[in-house]
């Protein structure tokens, strides 16, 4: 096939050589790219083509040859890991899911954690006692257990986990991407206060020509202040965990919400707000924010957004030591009840469909902690939203 390919590149008017073409197939066979066309392309583009006024006739040459094709036949590639991981993840079935008794609390899973954690000396899997992989021990990852301790691994979907052990770590949201639609920007609006402050460095175009007039035409120029939206808003973004779901919409609000509010001070946390937040998830363990110091640095004028799914282990919220990796001195309720206290207008933006709400025990106790300022994150629910914080 490649032979073929290499003569069709001849008969295009293309100066390719044996020595190209050889190397070509010696990158091939170092598994140098994967099975895609789009691969190949780059790949051979770059061996086969020294000059780049030939690209667009290479261009035209390998579209012709490739018309239709998705795959390369011939290019082996190994399987990726992850594949057979997710073949040999085990099934339980409702029976056997039922059958499966809860421990009895974050407490007693702790203990019985630190017991294991001394008698356990090696790899465990399909078990119901020590911490392993793919049984119902309520320690370990790729299981099921109705109230356990999710200990590294990826998530199994069943999101009963009522705490979980492992390092982290989250991207930033990205706040210059391209909106699919205008919706979230207008619905922002409808959250505006104009006013013209600061120094004159915008032309006055009506006061210019009135000034102008009335000096018997001499040129008479007027500037003054932009006009801005004055409203201040303080956003507190959930980031990572089962907010990976909702990456897309939340880059939008944010995007959106930056462009529209020129008094934007922003910070993240994870799943629910304790005694620190951060703004840089690289650097989320050396730059810490103290929340303390977010309650006395902003002025009580600032429009408070919470942004987070609100999904995570009861215990989260309402529990010292519930957190997902360090041991909060005070219960998430409790910080989340001074911040709303201190900044009087605020609302909580969740970006899971408002349908599921009701079945999730996490989603129910941040409502009432927000007195029924939950919004989803739709055209109506913004709307709603700003409604509330331009009270």
């Amino acid at each position: 096939m490649l032979i073929d390919f290499f003569l069709h590149m001849r008969q295009a008017k293309l100066p390719v050589s044996i020595k190209e073409y050889l190397m070509l197939l010696e990158a091939i066979k170092e598994h140098v790219i994967g099975q895609s066309v789009d691969d190949f392309y780059w790949l051979s583009r770059a061996t086969l083509v020294k000059d780049e006024r030939n690209f667009d006739k290479f261009d035209k040459a390998f579209a012709t040859y490739f018309k239709g094709v998705q795959a390369i036949p011939g290019i082996d590639i190994d399987v990726p890991l992850e594949w057979l991981k997710r073949q040999l993840q085990r099934e339980f079935t409702a029976e056997e899911k039922a059958a499966i008794e809860a421990m009895g609390g974050l407490d007693k899973l702790m203990e019985r954690l630190k017991e294991l954690l001394e008698e356990q000396k090696g790899r465990h899997e399909g078990g119901n006692k020590w911490i392993g992989t793919n049984g119902t021990s309520p320690f370990g990852n790729g299981g099921f257990n109705p109230e356990g301790i999710r200990v590294g691994g990826p998530s199994a979907g069943n999101r009963t986990a009522v705490k979980v052990w492992e390092q982290r770590a989250y991207r930033d949201y990205d706040d210059q991407v391209e909106l699919g639609t205008r919706n979230i920007k207008v619905a922002l609006r409808r959250l505006r206060r104009f006013a013209r402050q600061g120094a004159p460095d915008e032309l006055d175009l009506d006061g210019t020509i009135e000034n102008t007039a009335r000096n018997a035409g001499w040129l008479d120029i007027k500037m003054r202040p932009e006009r801005h939206n004055t409203i201040k808003v303080l956003m507190l973004l959930d980031v990572g965990g089962t907010m990976d779901d909702h990456i897309k919409r939340t880059e939008e609000l944010f995007s959106a919400t930056k462009t529209e509010f020129k008094h934007l001070e922003f910070y993240y946390f994870h799943n629910c707000v304790y005694d620190f937040v951060w703004k840089n998830n690289r650097r989320r363990h050396a730059e810490r924010f103290s929340t303390w110091d977010i309650l006395r640095k902003y002025n009580a004028d600032y429009r408070l957004i919470f942004v987070g799914d609100a999904t995570m282990s009861p215990y989260e919220i309402l529990q010292p030591g519930g957190s997902v990796e360090y041991n909060n001195e005070e219960a998430g309720a409790i910080w989340l009840r001074r911040l709303v206290e201190r900044f009087p207008k605020f609302a909580w933006l969740n970006p899971e469909p408002e349908g599921v709400w009701q079945y999730r025990q996490s989603i129910s106790v941040i409502q009432q902690l927000m007195g029924g300022r939950m919004f989803p994150v739709t055209l109506q629910g913004l709307e709603r939203a700003m409604r509330e914080l331009s009270r």
